[in-house]
């Protein structure tokens, strides 16, 4: 008898996806002669989270460019998958796609949350990793562009749960990501149509999309 195995169905958030924003000290020093600064005149005291809506969810193998963009940044990261006590259950590889845009104190919904534009990745249980000593591998059709290193967090992995905490409260379910590292010059790195990005981590099954045009796919550009 031929055993037929049914592929499983792609994993997906069950609740609401947060991000933090300057969350890497490298990111957080190039804007810090800033934060002084109109309207804020003052570094944030809290973190400063954004939300990733349930359409940009996208497990596919593909991120589809619409509305004529031409390019997008790379947003390596990992999210913590809250369990049913508000604790981290799981951890998951995630691309944090996003159209580039200046402004990281308040990103605008149309720049990070259009469809597609959450790449998942695979999961891994929470208590088999030490997420502070991970480091993701960033290739850009096959070339090294990046090494994001948990261990430069601004706001380390248990503080940053204890300061959202004070504000609000994860559910089961719901996604913290830890937050999106940029490069020396304050950029992240950008991918157009055709090319390749891999993120890699020990521990997790390579998270591999490629950009396509909408034109490609049928869709209006």
């Amino acid at each position: 008898m031929t055993l037929i195995r049914t592929p499983k169905t792609p994993w997906q958030p069950q609740g609401t996806v947060y991000g933090p924003l300057l969350n890497f000290r490298r990111e957080w020093d190039l804007w810090a002669p800033r934060m002084t600064q109109d309207p804020y005149k003052a570094a944030p005291q809290a973190p400063v989270l954004y939300v990733k809506s349930a359409n940009t969810f996208n497990a596919s193998r593909e991120l589809v460019l619409q509305d004529g963009i031409a390019e997008v940044d790379i947003g390596a990261t990992l999210g913590l998958v809250v369990g049913v006590d508000g604790q981290p259950e799981s951890v998951v590889l995630i691309n944090d796609w996003a159209v580039p845009h200046a402004s990281y104190y308040r990103p605008p919904v149309k720049f990070r949350c259009r469809d597609g534009y959450l790449g998942l990745g695979t999961l891994r249980p929470w208590a088999d990793l030490d997420v502070n000593d991970l480091r993701l591998r960033v290739t850009l059709n096959g070339v090294v562009v990046q090494t994001v290193d948990f261990s430069q967090l601004k706001r380390p992995l248990a503080q940053l749960l204890v300061d959202v905490a004070e504000f609000m409260s994860l559910q089961a379910g719901d996604v913290l990501m830890l937050g999106t590292d940029c490069l020396e010059d304050g950029t992240r790195p950008r991918a157009r149509v055709g090319d390749t990005v891999r993120i890699e981590a020990a521990g997790f099954a390579p998270l591999s999309q490629t950009l396509i045009s909408a034109l490609n796919t049928g869709g209006a550009a």
